[in-house]
């Protein structure tokens, strides 16, 4: 197998793959167009002969969109987290292969794109009772958006599809509890298993991740302060702990009346876990179950 490059035009070049077709042994090319510098015409070309050699080759000419997102999400798996790849993953199967995923990507235009939109908006639910919401198509807008733009750096499109106008959001006043509101709800919330979440939510401002993932090395009663350092996120293998949401550790002060909470509910804890017989440690989560291993978040 072999291959050469030609140059058509200042920085425009044809890359030609010689090879032979197995079924008749018969000679056959492939052309690909290229644009850039000689060097990186000639590592392109390498790059092809070692897909076709290696079983990973798609011709550009019948790659679908489909396919084309299967090798993208491949491409993105270590670059967003798992929560994320799955989530993209399911836009993906559910939403954009099901209206646009037969096309020929190098077909693909932008009025099919803003068509699949409009479809979506007036009849996308998948139990077929009606639309889906102007954010939802956003997300799938964006996620396109995302890997067809990688489909124009790896040089498969030259120009992207999902070069238009998503539909508009419509920004929603965020809905806060005030003082009356606050304290019902954490009388609604004592003597249940979700006293302690909800004193942390509502009196600290942490969010669902942060608390499931918070261990009792990060508070210190004494100084009456917490460190957020950590979230959990539960993915389809199970619950995973990463970063904060914004990236940083921060450091929270507790209210004189968690404070006493949080003490009364080590104490729990503690007596809770040696009924089985463990002892505990500042390793272990302040939002757990009775044998101690920590509540997953929904």
């Amino acid at each position: 197998m072999r291959g050469s490059i030609r140059e058509r035009s200042p920085g425009r070049w044809a890359i030609i793959l010689d090879l032979r077709d197995p079924a008749t042994g018969r000679r056959k090319r492939k052309w690909h167009s290229f644009a850039g510098t000689k060097r990186a015409a000639q590592i392109e070309c390498a790059r092809l002969i070692s897909e076709l050699q290696g079983g990973g080759y798609l011709e550009p000419s019948k790659v679908t969109l489909a396919q084309f997102l299967d090798r993208w999400l491949d491409h993105i798996q270590s670059q967003v987290s798992p929560r994320s790849h799955e989530r993209y993953g399911e836009i993906i199967r559910t939403h954009i292969s099901p209206s646009l995923g037969a096309v020929v990507l190098t077909k693909l235009r932008a009025e099919q794109v803003s068509q699949a939109y409009t479809k979506a908006l007036a009849g996308g639910r998948r139990d077929g009772k009606g639309g889906l919401s102007p954010r939802t198509v956003h997300h799938i807008h964006r996620i396109l958006k995302q890997a067809l733009a990688q489909a124009v750096r790896w040089q498969m499109l030259s120009r992207n599809p999902a070069d238009v106008d998503p539909p508009r959001i419509e920004r929603k006043p965020m809905q806060t509890l005030d003082a009356d509101q606050t304290i019902d709800l954490i009388e609604a919330a004592r003597g249940t298993a979700l006293f302690i979440p909800v004193l942390l939510g509502a009196l600290c401002g942490l969010r669902r991740g942060e608390i499931t993932a918070l261990r009792w090395r990060a508070i210190d009663l004494d100084a009456g302060q917490l460190a957020v350092v950590a979230s959990t996120e539960q993915t389809g293998e199970g619950v995973r702990e990463k970063e904060t949401k914004s990236g940083k550790d921060r450091t929270v002060v507790l209210p004189s009346m968690l404070i006493d909470e949080l003490r009364q509910c080590r104490v729990r804890q503690t007596e809770a876990l040696l009924r089985i017989g463990v002892r505990l440690t500042d390793n272990h989560h302040v939002v757990a179950r009775e044998d101690g291993e920590p509540i997953q978040p929904r």
